[in-house]
C-alpha cells in the first residue's frame, strides 16, 4: 500500500503487483436517485472566538478528485483511503457510476471498479457540479476511445478555459470538437491515443492531471513541458506509477510518460488537504489562538508558514506530521502585522488561501496588498466580507486591505457564500467579529469542508448548522 508522506518519485519504478480487494466493506453502491428538494443550510457562529485544542486535517479533497478519475484508467479494483466526505466527491462518485463504474464507499474508503464501463458520455447534472467531472476525458478517451464530456462547472472564480486539455489531447491523436456545450472526442486511428509533445501555455494542474493520465495508456512516449507541480499532481503520479504507468519528471517542469498497453488497480492512502490545513492556520491567527493539527505535509505549505511567520505567529513542528500554530497575545503580542501576496502555481501562494488570507488581513494592522494572478474572478468574497465591516478596494484582480487600524472592524452580519474558498474566509471572519454572523448558501463551503462546523466546535467555536424553515403558502 502506498503512503504518500515525504513522496519521492523514481524514475524507474518497480512495478507493484496488481491490487485485488479481500475486504468485505458494507455494500454501500453509489448511484444516482431522485433527491427531495431540501433548504440550503446555513451557519451562524457568534463571536469573537477562541481558538484551542488539535485538530485532524482530512484527506485532500483535490487528489481525491484526481485519483478517482485515474481509477478509469486501471482494470480490476482500486482502493482509496483516506478519502474525504465532501459533496464534490460524491459527485465524482456519481459521475463514476454514471459511467458504468461500480463505486463503494465505507469508513473512509473508496473501492472503484471501472471494468463495467460501458458509457463514454459524462451526466451533465453531475458535471454542473464540479470542475473535476472534467478529467475523466483524458481515462475516457485513452482507455475506451472516446469521450462525450460537458464543459465543466464548479465554483464561478473566473475563466477557467479547457482548451489546454483539449490541445493536448490533441496532440496525443485525439479528433476533438466542441459542440452545442459538449467536447466530443476519439481516438483518430480508431484504436487509442499515440505518444507526442506538448507544451502547457500556462501550468494549469488540471490539464497537467488529465494528459498525464491519458499519455499513461497512449501507445508510445510523451513529453509534457511547462506542466504543473502542484503536490496534487505528484499524488497522481504515485498512484498511476502504482498502477503500472511509467512516469518520470513529477514534480518539476516536464514529464515523461512512456505509455502502456493496460493499467492494473492499485491501493494509496490519500495526503493530507493542505488547503484545509492552510484554513485552520489561518483560523488560529485571526483569533489570536494557539492549536495544533495533523497530519501534515509542512513542505506543502512552505509558502503560508512564511507568510504568517512573518506577520507574528509563532509555528511550530512536533513531530513530522504535527504542526502548532500560535497567535496568542501574551507569547506574541497584541497585534499581527500585514503583508502583501501574490497568488501563483506552486510553490507560490495557493490560490485556494487566497479568500481565507484576505480575511486575516483585515485583523492585522497597516495595509496590505493581495494580487490574484491565477482566477481573473476571485474577488467576490470581498464584498461579503465588506458587509462585515472590512475596509477593501478592488481593482481588477487586485486588493488593497486596510488593517484594524487603517478602518476595518470586524462585526456580524448577514452573508453569502458564492464559492468554495470564499465562502470559508467568511467563516474565519465570522469567529473574529463581534456579535453574531450569518453565512448562507454553506452548500459551496460543504464541497471541499468535511464537517468544518463539528472541527470547529471541537475547538471551542459557537457555531451551529441550522435548516431553514419554509413557510407555508
Amino acid at each position: 500500500m502506498a503512503v504518500f508522506f515525504n513522496i519521492t518519485i523514481s524514475p524507474t519504478p518497480k512495478p507493484p503487483k496488481p491490487f485485488t480487494s479481500s475486504l468485505s466493506p458494507p455494500q454501500t453502491q453509489i448511484s444516482k436517485a431522485p433527491q427531495k428538494p431540501q433548504q440550503n443550510p446555513i451557519f451562524k457562529i457568534k463571536g469573537p472566538s477562541t481558538l484551542s485544542g488539535h485538530i485532524s486535517i482530512s484527506g485532500s479533497k483535490n487528489s481525491s478528485l484526481a485519483l478517482l478519475a485515474a481509477t478509469l484508467c486501471c482494470s480490476g479494483s482500486s482502493l482509496l483511503h483516506n478519502v474525504p466526505n465532501v459533496s464534490d466527491i460524491k459527485a465524482m462518485a456519481s459521475i463514476l457510476t454514471y459511467l458504468g463504474a461500480k463505486v463503494e464507499a465505507f469508513d473512509g474508503n473508496m473501492i472503484v471498479n471501472s471494468d463495467g464501463v460501458g458509457n463514454v458520455e459524462v451526466d451533465m447534472e453531475e458535471m454542473k457540479k464540479i470542475r473535476g467531472g472534467f478529467f475523466v476525458i483524458g481515462p475516457l478517451v485513452a482507455r475506451f476511445g472516446e469521450a462525450v464530456v460537458d464543459l465543466p462547472g464548479g465554483c464561478e472564480i473566473g475563466n477557467r478555459p479547457v482548451d489546454l486539455y483539449l490541445r493536448g489531447l490533441s496532440a496525443l491523436g485525439a479528433v476533438v470538437e466542441l459542440r452545442d456545450g459538449k467536447v466530443r472526442a476519439h481516438a483518430a486511428n480508431g484504436k487509442g491515443l499515440a505518444g507526442g509533445r506538448f507544451r502547457l501555455d500556462y501550468p494549469s494542474v488540471g490539464a497537467t492531471e488529465t494528459l498525464m493520465m491519458a499519455a499513461s495508456l497512449a501507445d508510445g512516449i510523451t513529453v509534457l513541458s511547462n506542466v504543473a507541480k502542484e503536490p496534487e499532481v505528484v499524488d497522481l503520479a504515485r498512484f498511476l506509477i502504482d498502477s503500472g504507468a511509467s512516469i518520470e519528471g513529477a514534480g518539476s517542469d516536464n514529464l515523461v510518460i512512456r505509455g502502456k498497453s493496460q493499467l492494473h488497480g492499485s491501493e494509496c492512502v490519500i495526503t493530507p488537504d493542505r488547503i484545509e490545513a492552510g484554513t485552520f492556520m489561518l483560523a488560529a491567527a485571526i483569533t489570536h489562538s494557539c492549536i495544533s493539527m495533523s497530519p501534515i505535509i509542512p513542505s506543502r505549505l512552505s509558502c503560508l508558514i512564511d507568510k504568517l511567520s512573518e506577520a507574528g505567529c509563532k509555528i511550530s513542528q512536533f513531530n513530522q506530521h504535527t504542526l502548532e500554530v500560535s497567535a496568542v497575545p501574551t507569547y506574541i503580542g497584541d497585534n499581527l502585522k500585514g503583508f502583501d501576496i501574490r497568488t501563483s502555481p506552486f510553490p507560490g501562494f495557493p490560490t485556494d488561501l487566497q479568500p481565507q488570507a484576505m480575511a486575516l488581513l483585515t485583523t492585522c494592522t497597516g495595509s496590505s496588498l493581495v494580487v490574484e494572478s491565477v482566477f481573473d474572478k476571485r474577488m467576490s468574497h470581498v464584498r461579503e466580507l465588506q458587509k462585515l465591516g472590512a475596509r477593501i478596494r478592488v481593482c481588477g484582480s487586485t486588493a488593497l486591505v486596510f488593517g484594524k487600524d487603517e478602518g476595518s472592524s470586524l462585526h456580524g452580519s448577514r452573508v453569502f457564500a458564492s464559492d468554495l474558498r470564499g465562502g470559508v474566509s467568511l467563516v474565519l471572519a465570522g469567529l473574529a467579529a463581534e456579535g453574531t454572523t450569518e453565512i448562507n448558501n454553506i452548500a459551496h463551503i460543504d464541497r471541499g469542508y468535511e464537517n468544518i462546523d463539528r472541527k470547529l466546535q471541537h475547538l471551542g467555536v459557537d457555531i451551529q448548522r441550522l435548516t431553514p424553515v419554509a413557510c407555508p403558502l
